[in-house]
């Protein structure tokens, strides 16, 4: 006999029966599938939707809208296929589409662990909530079932960072890797999936960086060394906000280190940078770190922070351009890869002036994504390291402004990759290398240009510099300081060992 069976004298119905039962309290046991985000309902309560399933109506299930005084009381479901229990809901219907509403006054909840079949204690109940000894057979029913049915969501379209695309509803799969406030009540998420978000069109005029540079970072917001710290060295962390138009969502109750599945999200370009928006009809399912698609998602991440090749960006392969060339005496290219899993292998220069690269051969330095450069793996302020980088802005932008009124090179140049922007310096002999040596203004301006992926006329004047998309190009960095008492504060990099082959 199913466990179903007994369930009369308990007064649990199941799913397909609770559909018949309109404006009725009903008792309901369901497996969780999605949770909807908790937010500020239109009066003073705040809300949140669940969806369960079980056995008798295993796909779409049934949605559970809840109501409550504050964010904290409502359910907070910590993994997809846990077992919530819910009481005196009444079945109630919105045009075609039949759900339950928790009503705070008479309604309870219990929240039980989906895997753990010796612990019947809920990890989160509501005030209103009576532990039954009946309930036991009925969670463990539910345990039983689980193991031979494979949950389905109805979701086929989920995608990776690197198949993003401006202006579209998506479903991701990530990890939220933090959650941080921004501003008073206003929080971001940032999550990360091993692969990296596409490169984009650089939408500015070059002479723009000058009152209006090209910042840093999508928001602005910058995070602390600390926090950077603890973000992994390789794909995109994107950052996850709530748009201002719509209504207040508790992205903060939403768990850091976790994997989920955001569904209908949307995407969006703010300064060439990628950025996500949660709606109000934004949904999460929390993914237990034995699923089989996060399995997936970490395997072929280890594959690619293994390999040699694995830590250039994807959009690279399968070569950067040879627009440049980087000082490796007598050692292939391919051979420094071997260092790439390990960022210890970065070495240090011993002497802090960025002009003096000493007698050191640059052979070592492994390649590295910015974000690694960037203070994230380096427990030394002075390093030296390789990079597949763009460059997608450059002060001063005319090249008659490139070398100061006594002849010296020095140009600050913004580069990206998929996990980072910084400023880059060329300076002095570094940039004489960089340039090959002295030119005429028109020549200076062909390579801005082929570097930044401008467009050009016959006589190398910019077409148009409105739409770029620079090349990416091999480069080496040394990272310095310009302040004893404020080393990481007044980090800097300068590009170095390099060459303009243009």
């Amino acid at each position: 006999m199913s466990f179903r069976s007994s369930r009369d004298d308990y007064k649990f119905l199941q799913i397909v029966d609770a559909r018949a039962a309109l404006n009725q309290k009903v008792n309901l046991i369901g497996v969780v599938i999605e949770t909807g985000l908790p937010k500020q309902s239109k009066g003073t309560d705040c809300f949140c939707s669940i969806r369960i399933i079980d056995e008798s109506y295993p796909s779409p299930g049934i949605a559970i809208n809840f109501f409550a005084e504050t964010m904290d009381k409502l359910p907070q479901v910590l993994t997809v296929g846990d077992i919530i229990q819910i009481s005196q809901v009444v079945m109630k219907t919105h045009g075609p589409d039949i759900y339950a509403l928790f009503n705070k006054k008479f309604s309870s909840f219990a929240i039980f662990d989906g895997k753990n079949n010796s612990n019947f204690l809920p990890y989160q109940c509501s005030s209103k909530y009576h532990a039954r000894e009946q309930d036991k057979k009925f969670i463990l029913g539910l345990m039983k079932w689980l193991v031979d049915h494979k949950i389905d969501t109805g979701l086929t379209d989920l995608h990776s960072l690197k198949e993003i695309r401006e202006g579209e509803r998506f479903n991701l799969i990530c990890k939220i890797v933090h959650v941080c406030e921004v501003e008073k009540d206003k929080w971001m998420l940032l999550v990360w999936d091993g692969t990296d978000a596409p490169p984009v069109t650089i939408k500015t005029k070059l002479e723009e960086e000058m009152e209006n540079p090209l910042p840093l970072q999508p928001v602005d917001f910058t995070l602390q060394r600390d926090i950077i710290c603890t973000l992994p060295p390789l794909g995109t962390v994107l950052r996850v906000t709530v748009d201002r138009c719509n209504e207040k969502l508790g992205i903060n109750f939403l768990k850091s280190n976790r994997w989920v599945k955001l569904i209908n999200i949307r995407c969006e370009l703010h300064t060439a940078l990628w950025h996500a928006v949660l709606m109000p009809f934004t949904r999460v399912c929390y993914l237990s770190d034995e699923d089989d698609i996060v399995l997936q998602r970490m395997s072929q991440y280890d594959e690619r922070r293994k390999s040699k090749w694995g830590w250039m960006p994807l959009s690279s392969f399968p070569w950067p351009s040879d627009i440049t060339e980087t000082d490796y005496p007598n050692v292939p290219f391919v051979s420094l890869m071997r260092a790439l899993a390990n960022p210890k292998t970065l070495w240090s220069d011993p002497s802090p002036d960025p002009a003096h690269s000493g007698s050191l051969v640059h052979r070592a330095a492994p390649l590295f994504e910015l974000r690694v450069g960037n203070s994230l793996y380096l427990h030394k302020v002075i390093g030296k390291f390789h990079c597949v980088v763009r460059v997608v802005a450059a002060f001063p932008w005319l090249a008659e402004d490139f070398r100061s009124p006594s002849g010296v090179y020095r140009i600050r140049l913004t580069l990206e990759d998929p996990t980072a922007r910084i400023h880059a310096y060329l300076y002095k002999e570094d940039a004489e290398q960089f340039f090959d040596g002295y030119h005429s203004v028109y020549a200076l301006t062909r390579k801005r240009n082929l570097l930044l992926g401008t467009s050009e006329g016959d006589d190398g004047s910019e077409m148009n510099d409105h739409f770029r998309n620079p090349p990416w190009i091999r480069c080496c960095l040394k990272s310095y300081h310009i302040d004893d008492g404020d080393v990481w504060g007044s980090r800097n990099f300068r590009i170095f060992a390099t060459t303009l082959k243009a």
